[in-house]
């Protein structure tokens, strides 16, 4: 049985604003990840906070690269620069449940 609705190539215009809102959820991500409610409380933690935000460091420098390019392309976004997109918001999903991970295991070791 086929699916009623087929999973299409997102319009270049909506990839453009799931940008622009994971930029503005990665942004908030960052606070919290950085606010003193989420220290860490054992070694484990420590280990996994500084990885989180090692990633946090790499996402924002790919997110800036991305948001130059966009901002350079006039005529609009390219079939690679949208590929570029896609990826990268497969990554932004990747490391909020990775921060989202991370919040549950250190509310259930404090």
């Amino acid at each position: 049985m086929e699916p009623i609705v087929k999973k299409a190539a997102l319009p270049k215009s909506e990839l453009l604003i799931r940008f622009e809102r994971s930029n503005k959820m990665f942004q908030r991500l960052s606070q919290k990840l950085n606010s003193y409610t989420s220290e860490p409380h054992c070694f484990s933690g420590f280990e996994q906070c500084n990885k989180l935000k090692r990633d946090f460091r790499t996402f924002a420098k790919h997110q800036k690269q991305l948001t130059d390019q966009i901002q350079m392309a006039n005529e609009g976004v390219s079939s690679q620069l949208a590929a570029d997109i896609r990826l990268h918001l497969r990554r932004y999903k990747e490391l909020e449940s990775a921060i989202a991970q991370y919040l549950l295991d250190l509310n259930f070791t404090s």
